[in-house]
């Protein structure tokens, strides 16, 4: 196997866990019962949620299973999209361990983009 494709997934996973070490601290802290604009969620907001959540760790397996172009296209596209939705939501949360975690997933993005478009067949 490729060693970028194990580079790859191995970013999609610190993504991944860096991101549930968030939502862990989130919940402990208390910050989740503070959070009203999630208290009017319906099933369909969960399962969204659910799914944008899953194509990262779909992204593990992806990294390591796809062909060369489909799996450096996918790569930039998922990792740039998290990044933008990362950045454009980053400011929605008022703690600094959250900022800081989200930091930490931003500069996996970029890696990961940076890494999949320097990717040479």
């Amino acid at each position: 196997m490729e060693p970028i494709k194990i580079q790859l997934s191995g970013l999609w996973v610190a993504l991944v866990l860096t991101n549930l070490y968030g939502d862990v601290l989130r919940m402990m802290s208390g910050d989740v019962a503070r959070m009203p604009e999630t208290h009017d969620f319906t099933q369909l907001h969960w399962l969204a949620a659910a799914a944008l959540m899953a194509i990262p760790i779909i992204m593990v397996y992806c990294s390591l299973t796809l062909s060369y172009s489909l799996n450096r296209w996918a790569n930039i596209i998922f990792a740039t999209a998290f990044f933008l939705l990362t950045a454009t939501s980053l400011h929605t949360y008022p703690s600094m361990y959250d900022k800081f975690l989200l930091c930490v997933g931003l500069v996996f993005n970029v890696l990961t983009v940076w890494q999949a478009w320097h990717w040479k067949a």
